[in-house]
């Protein structure tokens, strides 16, 4: 069974903790490519003044040496809101329901999952891959979940990393990678500030934003 990994994000601009994370959640799972899909009009942020072409181009820059990494475009092609239903339904057309697609999340997002548009449908479509904070456990994210979570994370819940193989959706699995503290508005900020952002990125996203003048 072919096996996709999910990466989707606003990437306002992409970093090394994203590409790490992908990075060993792919060899952790033994998923053959991942889609890096960058999102248009995001739900549940608020405006992104960088347009989504400029972090698309910046999302295609950082993995442009990674075979196993793939720029998606689907979300700015579409109109309107950018709802991780709508990717999946897309995906699931164009690759059939064979493969299996694992939608990668951070545990801390996952805690606000029943928010997400019709939130109920999307394990139907993918797994999902939650990536633990630093020193964190199961249990530790279990006890910050809203009841309805609780209980649709301990229904779906596996260890068991040959599960996501053996079926093209259904189940939940939580993994652990190497702790980046690296985050989107800290690089931004250091921009503003004209502070350095060596080492916390690719040097060709730092040159695409330094020829662009973004986050000025």
């Amino acid at each position: 069974m072919k096996t996709i990994g999910i990466l989707g994000g606003t990437f306002n601009p992409i970093h090394y903790g994203h590409l790490r994370m992908a990075q060993e959640l792919a060899d952790d799972l033994h998923i053959d490519a991942i889609h890096f899909i960058p999102a248009a009009n995001p739900p549940h942020k608020n405006s992104v003044t960088i347009s989504a072409e400029h972090r698309a181009a910046m999302v295609d820059l950082a993995i442009s040496n990674n075979p196993h990494f793939t720029l998606d475009v689907r979300e700015l092609n579409r109109t309107g809101t950018s709802y991780t239903i709508d990717t999946l339904l897309s995906l699931r057309a164009e690759l059939g329901s064979d493969a299996s697609l694992t939608l990668f999340m951070g545990s801390d997002a996952f805690t606000q999952f029943n928010s997400w548009h019709r939130w109920q449908e999307i394990l139907q479509h993918c797994h999902i891959a939650l990536v633990q904070r630093p020193h964190t456990n199961k249990n530790q994210t279990s006890k910050l979940l809203p009841k309805i979570l609780e209980e649709f994370l301990h229904t779906h819940y596996t260890e068991n990393g040959e599960d996501l193989h053996n079926s093209a959706a259904g189940y939940i699995t939580m993994r652990q990678v190497t702790a980046l503290d690296i985050s989107s508005t800290a690089i931004r900020e250091a921009f503003k500030q004209q502070a350095s952002t060596r080492y916390l990125m690719p040097d060709s996203v730092i040159d695409y934003i330094k020829t662009h003048q973004l986050y000025k």
